[in-house]
């Protein structure tokens, strides 16, 4: 019963991480841009739907909707106000603006960590879940919750690989990844290309922070372990592979929850972080990445 359990809940937490991934990984691969902001974005949905639920009661579905709107803006917030002028800037050498990149996402991040602090404490939040009750399954009692994040999870997936893979919009932003130069030659303007990448990585974002918050709750202190997952995840994966962050966010996901059932919760992240050590030593490019 206990290894049902921990397939269950394993399940739902990799499904999470693949969602957070997926964006990430899209930013940089189109990009090249390492958002160490990430965390931050997700907890801000999630302290965001929580507080319009629980404190100005626009109810459950209103507030999931304004935490993905409030990740969507921070995601803007952070294209426009840390990245780009970075990436515009004559001062800053070429060869030194991904480090200047790095540097502000994280120091942006800090930022928006401290405000939901300031705003809201450090105390943990817990959004008002859509679907509550409990489904037995095996023998298992099971939140239907818990069953619902998975489901969402994979249908957003889903829908993200149509709209790259079916769509002139995404096959667009699919060029920019393997060949912006190529893209600039055929009219398109990469600009635009960037900021409907990062709108679909706001999307994202909130919606992987917003369910994170009805699963397992979220705080402030959570912006530096969500941004490190990712990190993982991603590096893991390969730089630029979507594919290679989805296999990864599961192995990430269930190395986690066996650590935090057998061990203990508090050393869940640890695991996966050696486990890329050590990927990093025997394949610098990660599982399935291209460069």
């Amino acid at each position: 019963m206990r290894a049902f359990q921990i397939l269950i809940d394993g399940f739902a937490i990799s499904a999470l991480y693949a969602l957070g991934a997926t964006g990430f990984t899209l930013i940089f691969g189109v990009s090249g841009v390492l958002n160490l902001s990430h965390g931050a974005i997700m907890v801000a949905a999630a302290v965001a739907a929580w507080a319009a639920a629980s404190i100005l009661n626009v109810g459950t579905y209103a507030g999931a909707l304004i935490g993905v709107g409030v990740a969507l803006l921070t995601s803007f917030a952070t294209y426009f106000a840390v990245v780009k002028p970075i990436q515009d800037s004559r001062r800053i050498p070429n060869e030194e603006k991904e480090i200047f990149v790095l540097t502000g996402t994280l120091l942006w991040g800090i930022m928006i960590q401290e405000v939901i602090a300031y705003l809201f404490t450090n105390n943990a939040k817990t959004v008002l879940p859509i679907v509550e009750g409990v489904v037995e399954i095996l023998g298992v009692r099971t939140p239907r919750n818990e069953i619902f994040t998975a489901i969402v999870c994979c249908f957003v997936i889903a829908l993200l690989w149509l709209l790259v893979n079916r769509t002139r919009t995404g096959k667009a932003v699919l060029a920019a990844s393997m060949n912006p130069r190529g893209v600039t030659l055929l009219g398109l303007e990469l600009t635009n290309i960037y900021v409907v990448v990062w709108a679909i990585y706001g999307i994202l974002a909130g919606i992987a922070g917003v369910l994170l918050g009805m699963f397992l709750g979220v705080s402030s202190y959570s912006v530096g372990p969500l941004t490190a997952s990712a990190f993982s995840i991603v590096v893991l994966g390969g730089l630029g592979s979507v594919s290679g962050s989805l296999i990864a966010a599961f192995v990430v996901g269930y190395l986690e929850t066996l650590t935090a059932y057998l061990v203990s919760p508090a050393y869940r992240t640890i695991p996966a972080l050696l486990l890329l050590v050590f990927v990093m030593y025997i394949r610098p490019q990660g599982l399935l990445g291209r460069r």
